[in-house]
């Protein structure tokens, strides 16, 4: 399997690609200081017993979640410092790993009490950062654990010769009073490079101590290493064939920390000085963009939908336009789900997927079937460096499983919720919108009982709805009500948002009666609504509704027709002209012999109240009415 790692430095963002067989199933991108992996001098703001839980601030926007469980206690540290090589001694289980004594949160920490913490998940979302007090020190070969005392060796080396030879010269190399771990890259590795690398680390933690004994809470004291040199400790190894950078000074820096960790890796290093912006080169910018998409289309027909909600991923599998290849519908089934569970694998890395994820597979009814996908699903998640856990597939066809998360997903680093949906994807329709108006309408007809008209502003697609097909809908509205209703149109105002506001018959009526039949004026012609092709709706500068019998053609555009009917809120009219030389730009001057609306009096501009501000108004107007009859009828009474 040929494996390569693209590295993209620009100005604001580092991007790194990882590509296996010509496919992308890793990016990472970098824009601003990283904070996992961080080492922070931080102070105990609260604590809270009942969550079994503080938070400390370490100096970032919000502050930090430190759970009981994460913290370091007296007992732990006093065996660790009497503890010799981890391996005798009190406080270990039957598996050499050291016991918890459960204490309690008070029992811990103490407010204002400063700590040394490491930042174990960064902040996503609303939620702020979770910190630990048991630090590790990732290294090339090693990880130093310096509150611990145990020793253990990546389940991934599976040979027990070799993973009996290397904690042989691990525990000759270590000294008392920490712990390690060997990782997966130091298989076949000689001593002389663990000892190496371990003498780096010993150093870290040393100059970590000295920084924090005079640094005050809450402060930084160890910065985690930058993208490119975490990805030359923790990717960069013998399965890598090239290794592309497309900038000269992370060439040379690349190569000065292969000095230290990988010499024998120096000569997969390409420096890239091509035309082409290196991801658009190697294709990555196309994967980048089907990366943010919703639906995932398999090379069969199939497809996945990945949806990401606040507490779960779910995945969720469908055949699509794949039928088979005559065999049968349960080959159908077990073909899908088997490509399916080898993209989902890839997917999970690709888009830095975590937390809980649900994949919905479709039901299979042999059993063989449903062992033949499980194992397909766990081949592919062998690949993943990130912890992941998952469950037999259920009756249902339902796979649930964990994946270790640290941080945002790549979609969440390159995207933000729509401001204009505030992240729920949807939105009320215009018709759902303008029902609601009606009622409001009834509502404050009821309360408002000396309101002669009401004066509505709307979304444009909302007015159409409210308005109807040549003014039926709201005509029918107004006969109802016994009231007159003035629709207009604003465009500045939200799908979902509109303005109600109460008024004398006579007000209204001069201050929005502007046009008159022949009369011609400016339209731009909407896009959508109630109207059908060819037939669209427009609007006048003023907000008043115009029906184009042939409008549709127009759709977006700016254009001059001629009123053949005005309405209270709609008006009909024609196109002046068939042609598309009658269509402007909307921001384009107005041609010459466009009739303009002329107001009867200038008015000054007035805060329009909210359909909440209306009805209490009217509600307080109509209790004094009521108060005044009440009066009059006393007075009358008494005469």
């Amino acid at each position: 399997m040929a494996k390569e790692i693209i590295v993209n430095a620009d100005v604001r963002e580092s991007r790194i690609a990882v590509r296996e067989d010509n496919q992308l199933v890793e990016l990472h991108i970098e824009r601003e200081e990283r904070v996992v992996g961080s080492i922070y001098k931080a102070r105990v703001e609260s604590v809270h017993q009942g969550m079994d839980a503080s938070f400390v601030d370490i100096g970032l926007e919000r502050n930090a979640f430190l759970y009981a469980g994460d913290i370091l206690g007296n007992d732990e540290s006093e065996d660790r410092n009497g503890a010799a090589n981890g391996a005798s001694g009190g406080g270990l289980d039957r598996r050499g790993r050291r016991t918890r004594p459960h204490q309690t949160i008070n029992q811990l920490v103490k407010k204002n009490q400063e700590i040394l913490v490491q930042v174990v998940k960064g902040p996503r979302g609303s939620k702020g950062a979770r910190v630990s007090t048991r630090i590790s020190l990732p290294g090339r070969y090693l990880v130093f654990m310096p509150d611990e005392a145990s020793l253990g060796v990546s389940r991934k080396i599976e040979d027990p010769k070799e993973r009996d030879r290397l904690k042989r010269i691990v525990e000759n190399i270590r000294k008392p009073g920490y712990g390690l771990i060997v990782r997966t890259e130091a298989e076949e590795k000689s001593e002389r490079e663990l000892r190496q690398d371990l003498e780096f680390l010993e150093r870290t933690w040393s100059d970590i101590e000295r920084k924090a004994a005079v640094t005050p809470a809450p402060n930084l004291v160890y910065a985690d290493l930058t993208l490119l040199f975490r990805i030359l400790r923790d990717a960069f190894g013998q399965d890598v064939d090239k290794l592309i950078l497309d900038s000269a000074e992370d060439y040379r820096r690349a190569h000065e920390l292969l000095d230290f960790f990988g010499p024998n890796l120096k000569d997969r290093v390409d420096l890239y000085d091509g035309e082409k912006p290196i991801f658009e080169f190697y294709n990555i910018e196309q994967d980048m963009q089907r990366l943010l998409e919703r639906r995932v289309w398999l090379k069969s027909g199939g497809y996945l939908v990945i949806d990401q909600a606040e507490a779960l991923v779910a995945i969720d599998v469908n055949s699509g336009r794949f039928t088979g290849s005559g065999t049968g519908l349960n080959d159908t089934i077990l073909q899908t789900n088997l490509e399916a569970v080898a993209e989902i694998g890839r997917q999970l890395r690709l888009r830095d997927l975590g937390g809980i994820l649900v994949l919905d597979l479709i039901d299979m009814s042999n059993v063989n079937d449903r062992k033949r996908v499980e194992t397909a699903l766990e081949s592919a998640l062998k690949k993943d460096k990130s912890r992941c856990k998952y469950s037999h597939i259920s009756p249902l066809g339902l796979v649930e499983m964990t994946r270790k998360r640290t941080g945002e997903t790549v979609n969440e680093q390159m995207n933000e919720p729509c401001p204009y949906c505030n992240g729920n994807g949807k939105l009320a329709s215009p018709e759902s919108v303008a029902i609601q108006i009606a009622r409001d309408l009834r509502r404050l007809t009821r309360v408002q009982t000396s309101a002669e008209a009401f004066h509505v502003r709307c979304h444009p697609l909302v007015a159409t709805f409210l308005v109807g097909e040549d003014g039926t809908e709201l005509e029918q509205l107004e006969h109802s009500l016994q009231r007159g209703v003035f629709v207009r149109v604003a465009h500045e105002l939200h799908q979902e948002k509109y303005e109600i506001q109460p008024g004398k018959m006579d007000e209204l009526d001069r201050r929005f009666n502007l046009y008159r039949r022949g009369q011609i004026v400016e339209v731009k012609v909407l896009r959508g609504g109630l109207l059908q092709a060819p037939a669209a709706s427009a609007c006048t500068e003023s907000g008043l509704l115009v029906e184009l019998p042939e409008g549709a053609r127009l759709a977006g555009q700016s254009t001059r027709v001629r009123l053949v009917s005005v309405g209270r809120s709609s008006a009909n009219g024609e196109a002046m002209s068939k042609g598309p030389d009658n269509a402007r730009p909307q921001n384009a001057p107005p041609s010459g012999g466009v009739s303009r609306p002329v107001r009867h009096e200038p008015r000054e501009p007035r805060e329009r109240p909210t359909a909440l501000v209306v009805v209490k108004e009217a509600e307080e107007a109509n209790g004094a009415n009521k108060r005044r009859r009440r009066k009059k009828n006393r007075d009358t009474q008494s005469a």
